[in-house]
């Protein structure tokens, strides 16, 4: 079933607005998505008619707010198809889930952890820190030469030395996504756990954890129609049992005494502090939001958008499979002898286009190849063809003129 694009962009007030007297075309949704009414209005009726705290007060606004919290966090469980709400911990982002997973995660000295060679720094620097401080062993899977995972050069790196595999989901640097289940399956063949980076899979595809059958899946709630500063880390009841907090302090322990604690049942174990009320809710509108959608439709729309813009763009080099289908909402080109940075300068003032430039947080990959960066376009749902016919039109334009 096709979705009415124009009747959704009426639940995006950004989307109305004009910049420099042009209409906002906005392809920079791998970074941060855009938020509609629904998620705006959950926001401020925290702000509005809560603004108390959840889980510690007793009277009617805190316990109000302790149970839309709870019903939050059953929406995003019911979201990833995780078996429990409790097995949903919240986090700031991706990256904080990831630390959390690192930190907390019993890795010795000669344990390997697995990564691609497209992961963003949330997903890689953590186990620097941990290779530095702890002598953890980091290896690094190539991918294939069109920029694909190689799962059989993956399977040969497997041993029983390997504990965990860390790798993204679907890139942001070109979109294509991993065969997470048939990863999931050698590696738990093996003894190791499988945790995904999951900051541009949640936004764009129906991910379904248990199917895939991941030990860990970590996501932020900023790409994916949901306010910032707010994210979760899904993980297995039985392996979040064995992870050791390493953030503590109020609402992680249900008692103390000046030599003892008592750690709180999961997932509030892993939630030191005040949390962010208002983002919590405005999550749980958010994937509400997108189930109405359907992310089936969203798959959809996006390789419609996807597809015109491969087709349409000219003497631009495209990172990654030429195919639409496995790129996902994301067109990502080297420029050349043309500045990435001002090239995306061009676009927005003299077109509003907003695009992303340099190197998207995967610097590891562009110092590989020796490159300095690249102009990515990245699309959602609630972007129209004629949006992409424009942006190839206008990019084409500009680069005949500076060549």
């Amino acid at each position: 079933m096709a979705i009415n694009t124009l009747k959704i962009r009426e639940d995006f007030p950004i989307l109305q607005k004009r910049i420099g007297g042009k209409p906002l075309v906005y392809f920079d949704n791998a970074c941060m998505s855009l938020r509609p009414k629904q998620v705006l209005s959950a926001i401020q009726h925290y702000y509005e008619d809560l603004s108390a705290c959840g889980g510690r007060s007793s009277h009617r606004l805190a316990t109000q707010l302790t149970e839309e919290m709870e019903r939050a966090r059953k929406s995003v469980s019911a979201f990833f198809g995780a078996k429990r709400a409790e097995e949903i911990i919240f986090t700031k982002n991706t990256t904080e889930g990831i630390n959390l997973v690192a930190n907390s995660l019993a890795l010795h000295k000669g344990d390997v952890v697995l990564t691609t060679d497209k992961e963003h720094n949330s997903n890689l620097l953590p186990w620097q820190f941990l290779a530095k401080r702890k002598g953890i062993v980091h290896e690094v899977v190539d991918s294939q030469k069109d920029n694909t995972f190689d799962i059989d050069r993956f399977e040969r790196m497997m041993s029983k030395k390997v504990k965990l595999v860390a790798m993204v989901h679907t890139s942001n640097l070109d979109g294509t996504t991993i065969p997470a289940r048939e990863i999931c399956k050698i590696a738990h063949e093996h003894g190791a756990l499988v945790l995904l980076d999951g900051a541009q899979s949640a936004p764009h595809k129906n991910v379904d954890v248990r199917k895939i059958d991941c030990d860990f899946y970590a996501f932020s709630g900023h790409k994916m129609c949901g306010p910032s500063g707010i994210g979760g880390l899904y993980g297995k009841k039985e392996m979040l049992e064995q992870l050791q907090p390493f953030l503590v302090g109020g609402e992680t322990v249900t008692d103390t005494t000046y030599t003892t604690y008592e750690l709180e049942e999961i997932p509030h174990r892993f939630e030191a502090g005040l949390q962010h009320y208002a983002g919590i809710l405005g999550l749980g509108a958010a994937v509400e939001y997108l189930k109405k959608i359907g992310m089936a439709n969203v798959e959809a729309q996006e390789l419609l958008l996807n597809s015109a813009i491969t087709q349409g763009v000219e003497q631009l080099q495209l990172i990654g499979p030429v195919d639409p289908k496995l790129r996902g909402g994301i067109c990502n080109y080297l420029t050349g002898s043309i500045d990435p940075h001002a090239l995306a300068i061009m676009l927005d003032q003299s077109a509003s286009i907003m695009v992303r430039s340099g190197a998207h947080c995967v610097h590891s990959w562009f110092n590989k190849h020796h490159l300095k960066g690249s102009l990515r376009a990245s699309v959602s749902f609630y972007n129209t063809v004629d949006e992409a016919k424009f942006f190839v039109e206008q990019i084409n334009k500009i680069v005949k003129n500076l060549k």
